[in-house]
């Protein structure tokens, strides 16, 4: 492997210049005064001690910038991940807080070696049953949720943590007369200050600016007495090394949940960071080595006392409305929550909520796409039908289920239309010697004894009985009239070993119903399986032809041996290693 493939960095490192270094450190401010109230918060939420949050984004932060493909991506402890945590610990039983720091550090190792055994393995195609509407669906449902959580921060009320739509909504509405009408005032101002604050200059750092101004404001006015909630102390010290437990029990009990971390985890992880790449394409996002790069990272949190991470869907979103344009980002963020460890714990006292959830909104508000949905309403019902369902399962369901769920709508969608190859019924233009699909030209010379079908796909085990059933109701619907069928194989590019068994019997039955067959427009490797399985005796080598009007001459008799002797090779050529019967030739 390629020095600058294992470690991508590698590839901006060398043309790196003061523009990028200002977006670069723009956003890891941001993202890193971000990561230090969100990952206490979520710490918290699996059931850990605050300064783990902390933790978690030092050491692997450092790690995925130096061996992440996606420039934007920012990692470490989100709400999902921290939920799957607290819910796969929970029935441990574990006797104590060391021990459950102890379990957590366990899962975090499981997790790391999992996501980077499959990155080994190149299993990253797995995302690949992301398609584009999946991701758009999930990614604006995402945002919405993301975007509901922080409404709590911007009223200064208090909801319960959930990612079901009703749960949120219905809490919001029972609390509502409890605003607190000086945080969202602070709120508002943040919106206003990030939003418009890039018409200054572009390089202006908005988000910063708002953060600053928001502490520089609690701070003077004492709006931390009034009720406005900051972020208040922050624990001090650097993470120490640590060490996962190696009891091959306990990594029985806890594997399932690293499993469901680690797949779930990573397909959220891609599909952010699919999400964003979408707007940068000045680098190459590689599957396997997210994989690779989330693998390590997570082994680091697991020796350096944090917890499971993974791409956070508001924080990427924040870095790369900043201005982040590499993984360096990444490591001024890890940067600035060490420094803040040791000397600045205090800076952050004031640092009001309602900012951090101005800041989150912003960025998120651009996420949520209201043009897609229509355009795939007008021009693609079953994508759009893809679109919809994944907006609605992650919205109703959370933000886990829906990319699952996403997942295995677009697998679904794969098998679904591989077992429906399109097949047409071909017909002469008029004066010439090219065929098309009857359904789509008018006035194409179509013989009523003579049903020429062309398939445009493998024939394999998923297909063979719709193709069958196909052919069966056009035959059916001439009345047995048909004399002769030419199938047109010039868009099959493969036949299994089923295909090759269906396609034999098709032959004899069609034959025993005095129904000639003959074969056109074969690729090679198409006439390497016809050889294998013995399908050319079987048609007869006499009816292989090189295209559709070789074959139509046959079928006229317009066609004289000598012609068919000269051209037969070039239907007929295989890399088989059985000779080519030419008894019949």
């Amino acid at each position: 492997m390629k020095t600058d493939k294992l470690f991508p960095f590698l590839q901006w490192l060398p043309s790196y210049g003061k523009d990028q270094l200002k977006g670069d450190l723009s956003a890891g401010l941001t993202v890193g005064i971000m990561l230090i109230p969100q990952g206490m918060a979520y710490a918290m939420l699996a059931g850990l001690e605050p300064i783990h949050g902390l933790y978690a984004v030092t050491i692997p932060l450092m790690l995925y910038a130096l061996f992440g493909s996606s420039r934007q991506l920012a990692v470490g402890p989100v709400a999902m991940v921290s939920l799957l945590t607290a819910a796969g610990i929970s029935g441990m039983g574990a006797d104590g807080p060391g021990e459950y720091l102890l379990y957590a550090l366990t899962l975090a190792f499981l997790v790391g070696l999992i996501q980077f055994s499959m990155g080994i393995f190149r299993l990253g195609f797995v995302v690949n049953f992301l398609s584009h509407p999946v991701i758009n669906g999930f990614t604006s449902a995402a945002a919405i949720i993301i975007g509901l959580s922080q409404i709590k921060h911007l009223l200064g009320i208090s909801l319960p943590n959930s990612e079901h739509l009703d749960i949120m909504v219905l809490a919001i509405l029972e609390n509502i007369s409890g605003i607190h009408w000086a945080t969202v005032a602070l709120g508002i101002m943040g919106i206003v200050i990030i939003k418009y604050g890039k018409r200054i200059h572009p390089a202006f750092p908005a988000p910063l600016a708002a953060v600053a101004v928001g502490i520089l404001m609690v701070w003077g006015l004492g709006l931390d007495t009034l009720g406005v909630k900051t972020v208040g102390n922050v624990p001090s010290g650097l993470p120490s090394f640590s060490a996962p437990s190696f009891d091959l029990s306990g990594w029985g009990t806890l594997f399932p949940i690293a499993l469901t971390i680690s797949l779930v985890g990573f397909a959220e992880s891609y599909a952010i960071a699919k999400t964003v790449h979408a707007r940068h394409k000045n680098y190459r996002l590689d599957a396997n080595q997210e994989l690779l790069a989330l693998g390590i990272a997570n082994l680091g949190a697991a020796f350096f006392k944090g917890y499971p991470i993974t791409g956070g869907f508001s924080r990427t979103a924040v870095n790369n409305q900043a201005g982040a344009k590499t993984t360096l980002a990444s490591v001024f963020s890890a940067i600035l929550v060490m420094l803040t460890l040791l000397f600045f714990t205090g800076l952050f006292y004031h640092l009001p909520n309602a900012i951090l959830a101005a800041v989150v909104l912003v960025a998120v508000s651009g996420l949520i796409d209201y043009k897609e949905p229509l355009n795939l309403w007008h021009k693609d019902k079953a994508d759009f039908s893809m679109l919809l369902t994944t907006f609605l399962i992650t919205l109703t369901l959370g933000i886990e289920t829906g990319i699952l769920a996403g997942m295995a709508l677009s697998l679904l969608m794969v098998i679904y239309r591989a077992s429906r190859p399109h097949m047409a019924q071909l017909g002469r233009v008029p004066g010439t010697n090219v065929f098309r699909n009857i359904k789509r030209f008018k006035n194409l010379e179509v013989k009523e004894d003579l049903l020429m079908v062309r398939i445009d796909g493998p024939i394999y085990f998923a297909n063979v009985e719709y193709i069958r059933e196909k052919m069966e109701k056009w035959i059916r619907d001439r009345n047995g009239k048909t004399k002769m069928i030419i199938l047109n194989l010039e868009s099959v590019t493969s036949i299994d070993s089923t295909g090759a068994h269906e396609l034999s019997e098709w032959i004899s039955n069609w034959r025993e119903f005095e129904m000639d067959i003959c074969i056109s427009g074969t690729k090679g490797p198409v006439r390497d399986v016809l050889n294998r399985w013995n399908l050319i005796s079987c048609i007869g080598s006499d009816h292989v032809f090189m295209d559709d009007q070789t074959a139509v001459a046959f079928f006229d008799q317009k066609l004289d041996q000598e012609s068919i002797q000269k051209y037969a090779p070039y239907a007929l050529q295989s890399n088989s290693d059985k000779k080519i019967d030419k008894s019949r030739i």
